[in-house]
Formats: C-alpha cells, sequence, structure tokens
C-alpha cells in the first residue's frame, strides 16, 4: 500500500487497522515527533483497535522517493505470476482487464495486430504474433497459460505448441483452453495423431473457469478464469 499526503494507492484490508496504518504513515512523512522510528511495528487486532479479530499483524513503513522507483518497480514485479493469454476477442477483453487489477503481469498476444485497444494497463504487454504459437517459446518460465484465440485451428496449434514446451523444460503451471468439452473431445484426438500422450494432455484445463458458474457473458467467464488462475498461484 502507498500513501502519500493525500492520497493512497492500494489496501491492507482496510477498517481501523489500516486508518491507524495510514495515520503513522503521513506522521512519518511530515517529521511529526509523534511518529515512530521503527521500520515494523505490531497491531494486536484487538480492543485497542475497536476489533475483535484476534491475532496481530505487523507492518513494514518504507519511505520511497523518485530516486527508489526503478528498483521499487523490479521488486514489486517480482511478486507478480506471469500470464500469457492468447486472444484479444471479448472474453479476452474482459479478462485482461480483471487481470490488470490482480497480481498478474500479462502478456496478450493476438495474430491481428490491430486487435489490441489504444491503451491498456502498465501491468499487461501487448505482443503480436503470427503465426500466433511461435510467441509460446519466448514465455517467461512459470507461466500460465490461457488460449482463446478468433480461430479453433489456431488454439490447437497454441495447446501444441505449449506441450512441447512441456514436454522440453516442463515450466508451464496452468495451462487453460477456453471451450466446451466436446471442442476438448476433438482436440485431443488430433493431439493423440501429433504424438502427445495421455500424462501430457493431462495437463491442459478445458473448459476452464471455476466450477458452478454457467454465465456465458465475457465479464461472467473472465472472473471466474480470473478465479482459477488465482487458485493455481496459490
Amino acid at each position: 500500500m502507498a500513501v502519500f499526503a493525500s492520497d493512497a494507492v492500494g489496501t491492507i484490508g482496510g477498517g481501523n487497522l489500516e486508518y491507524q496504518a495510514m495515520a503513522e504513515a503521513r506522521a512519518r512523512l511530515r517529521g511529526l515527533p509523534g511518529a515512530s522510528g521503527e521500520a515494523l511495528l505490531c497491531y494486536p487486532l484487538g480492543p485497542s483497535l475497536g476489533q475483535c479479530c484476534g491475532g496481530v499483524v505487523h507492518l513494514r513503513f518504507e519511505c520511497v522517493t523518485a530516486a527508489d522507483i526503478a528498483a521499487l518497480k523490479t521488486r514489486l514485479s517480482a511478486r507478480l505470476q506471469p500470464v500469457a493469454l492468447f486472444g484479444g476477442g471479448h472474453v479476452g477483453s474482459a479478462l485482461a482487464q480483471v487481470l490488470a487489477l490482480l497480481p498478474f503481469s500479462v502478456t496478450w498476444i493476438d495474430s491481428r495486430d490491430s486487435i489490441f485497444p489504444d491503451t491498456v494497463p502498465s501491468s499487461i504487454l501487448c505482443e503480436y504474433s503470427d503465426p500466433v504459437q511461435a510467441a509460446v517459446n519466448d514465455l517467461a518460465p512459470g507461466a500460465c497459460v490461457l488460449i482463446m484465440s478468433f480461430s479453433h485451428a489456431q488454439d490447437l496449434d497454441i495447446v501444441a505448441a505449449c506441450l512441447k514446451r512441456q514436454r522440453e523444460k516442463s515450466d508451464l503451471p496452468y495451462i487453460g483452453l477456453i471451450g466446451s468439452k466436446t471442442k476438448w473431445a476433438t482436440f485431443r484426438h488430433r493431439l493423440e495423431a501429433r504424438g502427445f500422450t495421455e500424462e501430457e494432455l493431462a495437463r491442459i484445463t478445458c473448459p476452464i473457469g471455476v466450477s458452478g458458474i454457467t454465465g456465458k457473458e465475457p465479464e461472467v467467464i473472465a472472473v471466474a478464469v480470473a478465479a482459477q488462475l488465482l487458485q493455481a498461484r496459490n
């Protein structure tokens, strides 16, 4: 959470704990004599905070200046889970907006260069790739992959490229393909014909999204898929 003299970005959970923490941070910014000099403070979640949660929270306070921006970006980016999102259609666009609000660093890939919006959040990198599956080789190690291009033929090629990479490096923890059980049954037969084994095909998640959410609106699918990615991340 970043606290400024009259504004704040992010949250540590709200409530009186956050109110007290912001007051402490602003006192430090102003150099008030009542501010604690300790970098790490302990806050019991009890009567002193008007709460009954129990336990304690330790908060570390750090003053950041313009000279620290580059180092801070490096520190924060290391905490983000890389995600490769193939497809700039309606669901892909909705999902990109949702993932930009979560602890993910997204590479958004499509074979149509003009498909991307003019402005995207800073945590999203738009990448043009033709053929689109060629981008799989350059994905960050540990990336979660989401496949939802405009073409089933492209989807199949991307899945195959991911499986080949898994065979060589085994560094893609989640490979999700949008579509129905029928689509996946068809893909399975075609991928088996390309030489992929039952064990390798078991690494593909299709359909994607947490179970129990039946809506087909792009935003609904995006929330369900983002929730599944958070489960995979944890």
